[in-house]
């Protein structure tokens, strides 16, 4: 299987606290990987490394998109968006919307890093950039309509419920065009009907939409369904990874999670 993201011998550090140390990690074409660790454990830091948020210490991270052969990039040095435009897209575990404009406008946000409208097109409002503008706002309702969101379309992102608002945020990255998607703990603050409704999502998204999907998350029973395989950090090491079956049974994993038995 080709691996879409490679990461090789990642280390950060703050200061003098090692929060990575040596991490190696991959994704294939099509995956849903999880990573998973106790609170702590370097995940988070982990996600604003490869993203560009931070700059590893050391280590490389390389990507392959979707439909460009074998060819590989290396992220280093790139700014956020500019990974963003690479393929890359993510979510936060605290909600990032803008709350005072509507879910479509969320949504068109999103597709700001695919536009080619300059400042002067922007001013002039050529032909070329109607025609732009026209095609962002089409989008970006079909991709709402594909993430359930259709009733909310023009709801201020403020006045959604706690679930819908988790899917505009997956909506907007969605709007990028990744080959990537990085989930950091979608499920968080979620009840049990709205989880089981993210496990759908998530696996629509994967089926229809091809993209690889790598998630940070706790929720134990949304790990153990929804993964092909999955990596566990404990103090910015990897201590184990493999099918969610070889790792509710290891009994490293076991004890990283305070001696309690994983409950899938």
């Amino acid at each position: 299987m080709k691996a879409v993201l490679e990461v090789k011998g990642l280390s950060k550090d703050f200061g003098g606290l090692r929060a990575l140390n040596g991490l190696d990690l991959d994704v294939g074409e099509g995956e849903i990987v999880a990573l998973i660790g106790p609170n702590g454990a370097g995940k988070t830091t982990f996600f604003n490394c490869i993203t560009g948020m931070y700059e590893p210490t050391e280590g490389d991270i390389f990507i392959s998109p979707t439909g460009n052969g074998n060819v590989k990039e290396r992220l280093q040095g790139l700014k956020p968006n500019q990974v963003t435009a690479k393929g890359l897209a993510r979510t936060f575990q605290n909600i990032r919307l803008f709350q005072n404009m509507t879910v479509l406008e969320n949504v068109m946000i999103g597709r700001h890093c695919r536009t080619k409208a300059g400042i002067a097109r922007a001013i002039f409002r050529f032909a070329s950039q109607r025609r732009e503008e026209r095609e962002i706002v089409k989008k970006s309702f079909e991709i709402v309509e594909k993430l359930g969101l259709k009733q909310y379309v023009n709801e201020f992102a403020k006045n959604l419920p706690y679930g819908a608002q988790r899917r505009l945020e997956i909506a907007r990255a969605m709007a990028t065009q990744p080959f990537l998607l990085l989930l950091d703990e979608p499920a968080a603050g979620m009840n049990p009907h709205e989880t089981d409704e993210l496990d759908e999502l998530i696996r629509k998204i994967r089926k229809d939409e091809g993209i690889s999907i790598l998630l940070i998350e706790h929720d134990m029973k949304l790990v153990m369904s929804l993964s092909d395989r999955i990596y566990v950090l404990d103090y910015g090491q990897k201590i184990a990874q493999g099918t969610p079956k070889e790792i509710k049974n290891n009994p490293v994993v076991i004890k990283a999670y305070l001696g309690e038995e994983i409950d899938a």
